[in-house]
């Protein structure tokens, strides 16, 4: 083969080794944002109803756990409980979708083996678990009863009081299920409050002004997203409005989860698993 000829072919070699070295760097990557310890993400909010000198209340969000194989064994979820344990938490609320039931699952666990590790969460004043769409799909009566054993409340347009606060949970509304006038009737009953828990962020857009905080999962915050920020599609009506983290709308915050699992396919990609710890503060009311 002459030297001219020759170079064609090398440079076919060159970039052959270049696309399989690219393709080795994004599967590390997404190994890693799959598979890795999930991130814990600090924010304060004021809260009205609280007192002012009182300590900060510390609230855990998790959401979208999605235990399935092969990414979310009960297993892992155990270390995670762990790691939510460790940041010693007053609340833990849980967004919806304890499972994931996607057909590419390697393995679909029993509801007491999805359950079971929740059991070892141990906040001071208790924890809080709203349904998703995965979970109706799935078998909400048998998550509910195993939730009931261990004692950790299922809110589904209802309302409890945990300590100085009243947190709302809603029902799932990507089914339509979420019912937020009887909601919020729940709230008042126990005295009023001003946090709501959904799994979808979507219901925050049109609730009185009266919550000041709402907690959601349900975006991934796209699951697999672009390396510079931002998402190809996120699961909610709204776009990007409430896609990911922290959004202030006036005097409302809302914080949206990447959540703990995957759906449909179990890979994230510049996306991490998330832990969100918002400190909750009193505020004096304005005069």
């Amino acid at each position: 083969m002459s030297r001219a000829k020759g170079k064609p072919f090398i440079a076919l070699r060159w970039i052959i080794a270049g696309c399989l070295a690219a393709i080795a760097v994004v599967g590390a990557k997404a190994w890693s944002d799959t598979l890795g310890d999930p991130v814990v993400k600090h924010t304060r909010v004021e809260i009205v109803s609280l007192p002012d000198t009182a300590a900060p209340l510390r609230i855990v969000l998790v959401s979208d756990i999605h235990v399935a194989g092969p990414d979310m064994p009960p297993e892992r979820l155990r270390r995670i409980v762990a790691q939510i344990n460790a940041l010693e938490p007053d609340i833990v609320a849980i967004a919806g979708d304890l499972v994931s039931e996607r057909r590419g699952a390697t393995h679909v666990y029993e509801p007491d083996e999805i359950v079971a590790p929740l059991g070892d969460l141990a906040p001071r004043l208790g924890t809080v678990v709203v349904p998703g769409n995965h979970d109706h799909w799935y078998n909400l009566p048998g998550l509910a009863a195993e939730l009931e054993q261990h004692a950790i409340p299922l809110l589904a347009n209802s309302a409890i009081r945990l300590g100085p606060v009243v947190i709302g949970g809603l029902d799932d509304a990507y089914t339509g299920r979420d019912d937020p006038a009887a909601t919020l009737a729940a709230m008042e009953r126990l005295g009023g409050g001003s946090i709501i828990l959904s799994h979808s962020p979507d219901p925050a857009a049109t609730m009185p002004d009266t919550i000041t905080l709402v907690l959601a999962g349900h975006t991934h915050c796209g699951q697999i997203a672009y390396p510079w920020g931002g998402a190809p599609a996120h699961m909610s009506d709204y776009g990007e409005r409430y896609g990911c983290g922290r959004i202030d709308e006036g005097r409302r915050t809302v914080v949206v989860g990447a959540g703990l699992g995957t759906s449909l396919i179990p890979l994230r990609l510049f996306t991490q698993p998330e832990i969100w710890m918002v400190e909750l503060v009193g505020v004096r009311p304005a005069s």
